[in-house]
Order: structure tokens, then sequence, then C-alpha cells
């Protein structure tokens, strides 16, 4: 086996056993501290231009299967593990985590110090990496001028159409039409809507007012994606336009997007949220909640529109804003990932008031509810 090591912009060398195939693409360094959905996570499109660090020290033992990828592609800059497991036991495994890194062409380290990584990551909080098989030439790398703007690369090119025969379910209610703004959206967001009896029709990042009112919707969902939200500002006006216009729900980045368009700020965290294990605390009712959370930005509390927004969820461990939820309009928006089922359940109901929203309007002939 070939050694390779992380380089670090900061000047940390982390040496490990080479898996995949060597790109020695500059990402930031992140870590995740669930314990498994190692598969959903090398899939998941907001990890675009990222290196993904398992704090987990054992990953692979259940293998992949043909149907929990939640992209077809993936997006990530590299992997590092403390422990790769080879020989996968799992009734439904179709292949080892090593082969699948091969396969997709994803760099990856194994053997790597990730205690002392991610209090590295801690440390210096945003830090960019390579991996390499030469650590002394990283000097010479321009760690400067890398791209932050991953949501046109992980977007739909054109317009995806899905129904819920697609997933193989035969429903007898009228299909209700929803537009999935594609920012790097998951599938199981895209099975959640099909569940519910939904027509998606998915579309690029940059679809504006005009090219969604073609599609006639009954509701717009803006879905989760990867890098700064602000990257994103050039759309603000559109988005504002669409939750003014049909029942909205935001996920992730998409709730970062509603919360920009009204108004407000958003600001880099020192390490991100990033796992599966992350109590909310829902403030009309007090009850806490476990979700699965993967951003590195949140909306600053400070500058939602108190008129106009109310702080819907509040994250237990730092107060940051985890969710808000218009006075007056159908527009509500989450960051954490209701549909995927952490608690297993504790929040899936987020889809279920959406759709209550969405069949609303649905009921009314599908106008929007500003004309209706």
């Amino acid at each position: 086996m070939k050694k390779g090591y992380l380089v670090l912009e900061t000047g940390e060398v982390f040496e490990g056993t080479l898996l995949g195939e060597l790109t020695e693409d500059v990402g930031e360094v992140v870590f995740n501290t669930s314990m498994t959905g190692y598969q959903e996570m090398i899939t998941d499109p907001s990890y675009a231009g990222q290196i993904l660090t398992f704090c987990y020290p054992l990953i692979g033992n259940y293998g992949l299967n043909a149907f929990d990828d939640e992209s077809f592609q993936t997006a990530l800059s590299g992997v590092i593990m403390s422990d790769v497991c080879e020989e996968p036991s799992h009734f439904q495994a179709t292949k080892g985590f090593s082969e699948q890194l091969k396969e997709a062409g994803i760099p990856a380290l194994t053997g790597v110090d990730t205690r002392t990584l991610v209090q590295t990551i801690r440390k210096h909080h945003t830090v960019k990496g390579v991996i390499t098989c030469d650590p002394a030439k990283m000097k010479l790398t321009v760690w400067n001028g890398v791209t932050s703007f991953w949501v046109d690369q992980v977007s739909t090119k054109e317009v995806e159409v899905f129904e819920p025969k697609s997933i193989g379910l035969d429903l007898a209610n009228p299909l209700k039409n929803v537009v999935l703004l594609d920012y790097g959206y998951k599938k199981s967001i895209l099975h959640a809507l099909l569940k519910e009896g939904c027509k998606v029709m998915v579309v690029p990042y940059h679809y504006t007012f005009e090219q969604v009112k073609a599609l006639n919707p009954d509701g717009v969902l803006l879905s989760n994606g990867p890098g700064d939200p602000m990257e994103l500002k050039p759309w603000f006006s559109e988005i504002k336009k669409m939750t003014e216009t049909w029942p909205t729900l935001g996920i992730c980045l998409g709730h970062q997007l509603i919360a920009l368009s009204h108004g407000a700020r958003t600001k880099k965290l020192a390490f991100g949220h990033r796992g599966g294990n992350h109590p909310v605390k829902e403030l009309l009712t007090g009850k806490v909640r476990m979700t699965s959370q993967n951003h590195g930005y949140v909306v600053v509390e400070d500058s939602v529109n108190e008129g106009a927004f109310q702080v819907l969820f509040r994250n237990v461990n730092d107060g940051t804003v985890e969710g808000l939820k218009h006075k007056s309009l159908p527009i509500q928006s989450v960051q954490f990932h209701p549909e995927a089922h952490p608690g297993p359940t504790d929040t899936e109901y987020i889809f279920d008031q959406f759709m209550e929203q969405v069949s609303q309007v649905a009921s009314a002939g599908g106008k929007a509810y500003a004309e209706a």
C-alpha cells in the first residue's frame, strides 16, 4: 500500500495509507461525528469541495448498498479515516467502501490519527488541505483562489420530473406540484416529497420566478447544497418573490437563502455542525428534537426581521438559529435535515406541515396564494 499525506495550509502534515485516485485537489477539511451513514455522506452534494474526516474510528464495516446513495455523483474532494473495513458484513452490501472511492475517483487516507486532526481543525477553524504523496511540494501550493461556488457543479442542468411511481408508489391521492430548486439536493428529500404524493419538478438553482411560475407549482422547496450562501446573492430577489407567492420550505442552504432573501445575514461557524445527534429545541413546544446536520454557515439571529419572522428552532449546544417561520405567509425553513431521520422520525412532521400548506393551494385550483 502506498503512503499518502494530508497537508494543511497551516503547515501540519498527517500521514496515512492512500486509497482511491490521487487528484491533489485542495479542499476545506471538515469532520463529521456520526457513527454510521458513511455512504450517504460521501454522496451528499453538500460536501462538494470538502475533504471529509470521519470521527468514528471504523468506516465501511457494513459496506455499501445499491439504494442509499444521496446523489448520482460523489462531489467531495477527499476522505480521511482512522481505519477502513475491507471485508464488510451486511446482507444488502454490494461493494466495499474503498471500492466505491476508487470507482468515484476520490482520494482517501486511512490509518490517520483522526482525533488529533479534529483537534487541529477545531484549533484553526476553517482550514484548507490537500491529499498528496509528496508533502514537500505542497509548500508551493497556492491555497488562495480555490473556487467557493460549488452549487453550479452539483445542480441539475435541466428540469427533471418525478412522480410517486418513480419509486414504486401507486398513490390514489391527486398529485400536488412541487418545484424543488436544486442547489445540490439529497435524494432523500425528493423521496420524502414523492411519498407525500407529489409530482416533483427539480429545476436548476438559477431558475427565475417567471420560470418557476410557468411550471404552475403548488409549493416550492429550496434544497440543501454546498458552500457560502452569499455566492447566490444574484438570485435573492427571485427567491423572495417565490416565497411571497407559494408555500415554501427551505432545508439547510435553502433555510439560509430564505433568510438572506428577506434581509437577514449569515456567518461562518468555527468548524460547522456535521453529525447525526445534534439536539434542537422547538421553541413553540419546548420539545428537543435530535437532528442530522451538515452545514458551515448559520443565520445571524439579530439580523432576522422580528416583525415578519419568528425563530422556530434553536440549537441546544450553541444557541444558533435552526429554523424560521413567517408570521403571515406559509414560509418555513430548517437548518437541519428532517429527511435524514436521526431520531429516527423526530422531525419528519416538517414535511407534513409543508404538505398541509401545499394542499391548501392545490385545492384552490393551483393558484398562488398571493392571487387566491
